[in-house]
């Protein structure tokens, strides 16, 4: 049985975090309790039919700070879900929208089952009675709540939540903005399911890419000599490992949780991914050498971490036996409170969850956008900006006399499709809001790490919020 102790520390912790950084502001004391609280803590059970019988489902919707409209949040669907854990969430939420300036407030769903041990007729049930409740306490739409997919839910599971909501709400215009992460046929986006592993890529290179950081923890610029450990082969891992990749680094480990694998050399993901979905496991890769024990693959020789899996996988316990000098978090409070105070003084440095996986949200703000429009990013300009540029290349090739290549001609003359407009706006959003936290590190004496001094942004832009909407003095 879980240590009820445990299960209630989450939250706690990231209102630590919280408490660190408030004591560089200058906000009155009632404004950051304000800004602290959760708003709104909704905690139902509905019953489904199984079998012969019934079964009563735990679930909860949780929207921390509505100094934004809508909220916005993820639904998680795990049997480890509790209350404290959708509340620490929900705050994570609202502090990373404020960082990535993204005008949502934060929430998180959690619905308590292990998805393995129903079948998709039943998860389908369960998504859409979810949904009902929500709708029945007006916790849910493109205006007042936005839900998307996080552990445990995709793609499928958000078109039953905005079938259901239309369903119930007959000539809502704006209904398919009621929840994000959906598949394109339903007027999601593209680009969305990997937008977060591409944003911790784009997190780390930018932290990489600063001289006068790396030079201060022993490494070189630059990604192209940095090995990487990824634990976690999900949509984040697996596309931060891909894209770290791409970028230059080498992907030298990858853990989950039957066991860890390590080659000094490096790892193909996309190989080791198929090798998993053939044998269930990724122990026994051809050439990598095999623990059975996860967490002996983080400390593993390498540069850089990429936990992205579950919270609290480094704590005071086990942070110092950690060689890699960076730990980039793609999951959701991976690391405790008091491992970071020792992994600072080690000299390390961590690229805070509430900025490293802000891409996921990012996105969907791209897709609620679109929705709300009711007309896809490119659609309107991309032919136009096609031809321009082939005039263009005309005018200058007939003053010239000189003939540009096919192949150039090709990546001139073309407009930019939804996932190019996409890409751009998450890599502009992620570099700008890393220079941000950047700077608020350097002119705050005492900050000292990433999470205080993106902390300290948040709390600033949300103080402001709620000044301007007249609900502070």
């Amino acid at each position: 049985m879980a240590n009820l102790a445990d299960e209630n520390k989450f939250f706690a912790d990231v209102c630590k975090n919280f408490d660190s950084a408030a004591q560089f502001t200058n906000h009155p004391e009632g404004l950051l309790n304000q800004i602290k609280a959760c708003n709104s803590v909704y905690r139902f059970q509905f019953p489904i039919r199984r079998g012969n019988g019934f079964e009563v489902i735990d679930a909860w919707r949780v929207e921390h700070s509505h100094h934004m409209s809508p909220t916005k949040g993820g639904i998680r669907y795990s049997e480890m879900v509790n209350e404290d854990e959708v509340m620490a969430l929900a705050a994570l939420m609202t502090y990373k929208c404020a960082i990535v300036n993204v005008p949502f407030g934060g929430a998180k769903g959690g619905i308590k089952i292990n998805t393995k041990q129903y079948s998709v007729a039943e998860l389908e049930t369960i998504t859409r009675r979810y949904t009902t409740e929500l709708i029945k306490k007006n916790f849910i739409g493109p205006g007042i709540d936005v839900p998307a997919p996080d552990y445990g839910s995709g793609e499928r599971e958000m078109s039953w939540i905005a079938d259901t909501y239309m369903t119930m709400n007959p000539g809502q215009l704006d209904a398919l903005g009621c929840v994000t992460g959906k598949p394109i046929a339903l007027h999601g986006i593209r680009g969305r399911k990997e937008a977060t592993g591409r944003g911790v890529a784009y997190a780390v290179r930018e932290c990489v890419d600063v001289a006068e950081d790396m030079a201060k923890i022993g490494l070189k610029a630059g990604l192209g000599d940095k090995r990487v450990v990824v634990q976690g082969l999900g949509n984040v891992g697996y596309h931060s490992a891909k894209f770290l990749a791409e970028f230059g680094a080498t992907i030298v480990g990858l853990c989950e949780y039957e066991g860890a694998i390590y080659n000094a050399n490096g790892l193909n993901v996309d190989e080791v991914f198929a090798h998993r979905k053939n044998t269930g496991s990724i122990l026994g890769f051809p050439g990598a050498t095999d623990f059975r024990n996860s967490m002996e693959g983080l400390e593993q020789e390498c540069d850089i971490i990429v936990p992205a899996a579950l919270e609290n996988q480094f704590t005071e316990l086990n942070i110092r036996n950690i060689k890699a000098k960076i730990i980039a978090e793609g999951a959701n409070g991976p690391t405790t409170p008091e491992a970071e105070v020792i992994f600072t003084e080690m000299g390390g440095i961590i690229i805070p969850d509430m900025y490293c996986n802000a891409g996921g949200v990012t996105v969907s703000y791209f897709e609620w956008l679109k929705n709300l429009s009711h007309v896809a990013f490119g659609r309107m300009e991309n032919r136009y900006a096609a031809n321009s540029n082939a005039n263009l290349i005309a005018t200058l090739e007939n003053l010239t006399g000189k003939t540009i290549l096919p192949e150039h001609r090709l990546m001139i003359v073309k407009g930019a499709s939804e996932m190019e407009l996409v890409n751009s706006g998450l890599e502009d959003t992620m570099i700008h809001s890393y220079h941000e936290i950047r700077e608020t590190l350097k002119v705050k004496p005492g900050t000292e790490t990433l999470r205080t001094a993106a902390f300290v942004n948040s709390i600033d832009k949300i103080a402001v919020s709620y000044m301007n909407l007249g609900v502070w003095p």
